[in-house]
């Protein structure tokens, strides 16, 4: 693409609250009377390959940050307790996806590497005891170099872990004390060193901007030791100052919080340099370089999004593990308990962890279906479009958000022809807020303060 360029009444214009629409709708519309037994029948009708998605909560520290569902804690034996109703959870599904095959497992957290390398082995040993595993499949884990030894990192690799993504955030040390996250630098870079030599296949880097001190001249440095590690893919999320709902981030200042166009200013300097150094900007969070599958899946037209992002794997077959864990399969959704207590008791209750859920309509599946044409190819093909879902007239169906892109179309984000709607280069920065427009769930003004800004 080609330069970003910013502009202050763009942000004051479009800079909404607004989801990341790793699903659509999402999570927000789970509701707790949803019927467990849909999940049975779901699974009878899953696809033949499925992924796996496995939260693993702890961490050993806090980092003021994060948003996710994690439980600090110094006690190892947590985890011991956690993978014994692990085992139960993945015996209760394992009849009900039968000889289906997993292509993709991801472990995520909180801090997988939280586990030593004896539970690493078990969790291992349970996921092949009770899922049929791929011998190509992607396996994936989420590091904090802080908690990985190279004996550890040498044990993923021997237990066939092929993918690793090191939480970096930011090298800058005043940033990293000001979110509670101090790692060492050279630390860093020998595990993606070690990581190399071990073979593994892919190396994802993260960084966050946004965070408390950061300036474009620091955050700039942070890039550029970020490219001279040369990892296959990068995630650059923005930060999401929700204060009200977690409670981490009230440690954090609203003054020492960089303003909206300074923000964006640290957004733009990562696409440049990452891009002139050789990535894919493949969307809103996320590079690869060209060779990376994940750019090539986008080149192709097959790049697809869910609950962990970008995805080659499909966005309607993963099967989610652990506390607070997501599963989409086939247009339903359903969510575990987040409270380990709640988690822990349904499961030596011999029930399913699942608190709530959604069935999509046929309205459901043809917006998700066009919100992530949107936000992985940026165009639709108005036509083709309308033929794959027997519309008669597409913008007829769609009147409300015709009016509400208008704006964007009138500021050149958005480009109209007859058979195309295309999101500009220009409009790549606010393609969360152009999805937006075909979101049926915004409308309600309870809702959309639970999101973070787009930018």
């Amino acid at each position: 693409m080609s330069a970003v360029t910013w502009d202050q009444a763009l942000i004051n214009k479009y800079n909404i609250n607004g989801p990341r629409y790793t699903s659509y709708p999402t999570a927000l519309a789970l509701r707790p009377d949803f019927d467990t037994a849909t999940v049975a029948h779901t699974l009878h009708q899953a696809p033949a390959t499925l992924s796996l998605y496995l939260h693993l909560p702890f961490c050993h520290k806090l980092c003021y940050y994060c948003g996710c569902n994690k439980l600090v804690t110094r006690h190892q034996h947590k985890a011991d307790r956690y993978l014994d109703r692990l085992a139960k959870e993945m015996a209760m599904y394992q009849p009900l996806i039968d000889e289906r095959q997993v292509n993709q497992i991801h472990l995520g957290g909180g801090t997988p590497t939280f586990l030593t390398e004896d539970q690493l082995t078990r969790l291992w040993q349970l996921l092949q005891q009770h899922f049929s595993i791929s011998a190509e499949a992607e396996l994936s884990i989420e590091i904090d170099p802080r908690s990985c030894s190279d004996e550890k990192l040498r044990h993923l690799r021997q237990l066939g872990f092929n993918r690793v993504s090191y939480g970096i955030q930011d090298f800058d040390e005043r940033v990293q004390i000001a979110i509670n996250r101090v790692q060492d630098t050279d630390l860093i870079k020998h595990q993606i060193q070690l990581s190399r030599a071990l073979g593994f296949a892919s190396v994802n880097l993260d960084l966050i901007y946004g965070l408390p001190y950061q300036q474009p001249q620091s955050f700039a440095s942070s890039i550029d030791q970020v490219i001279d590690l040369a990892p296959d893919r990068v995630s650059l999320f923005s930060y999401a100052h929700l204060p009200q709902r977690f409670a981490g981030q009230r440690k954090i200042s609203d003054s020492s919080l960089p303003s909206a166009p300074v923000k964006l200013e640290l957004l733009q300097l990562a696409i440049t340099r990452f891009s002139a150094a050789g990535y894919q900007f493949i969307g809103m969070d996320h590079f690869a370089k060209q060779d990376d599958e994940l750019a090539l899946a986008q080149q192709q037209g097959r790049l697809q999004r869910n609950f962990q992002g970008y995805t080659t794997a499909g966005q309607d077959c993963t099967l989610g593990l652990g506390a607070s864990s997501i599963s989409q399969i086939n247009g339903i959704l359903w969510q575990n308990a987040k409270d380990l207590s709640d988690y822990y008791d349904a499961l030596d209750a011999d029930t399913l962890p699942v608190v709530k859920g959604f069935s999509l309509s046929a309205d459901d599946r043809m917006r998700a279906a066009l919100i992530s044409q949107f936000i992985c190819h940026f165009q639709l093909d108005l036509k083709a479009f309308s033929e794959q879902w027997q519309l008669a007239d597409f913008w007829h169906y769609f009147a409300d958000a015709e009016s509400k892109l208008a704006p964007f179309i009138e500021d050149g984000l958005v480009e109209v022809s007859e058979h195309q709607l295309k999101v500009t280069d220009k409009g790549r920065l606010w393609v969360r807020s152009i999805c937006a427009c075909f979101d049926a769930y915004l409308n309600n003004e309870a809702v959309a303060p639970r999101y973070s800004k787009v930018v």
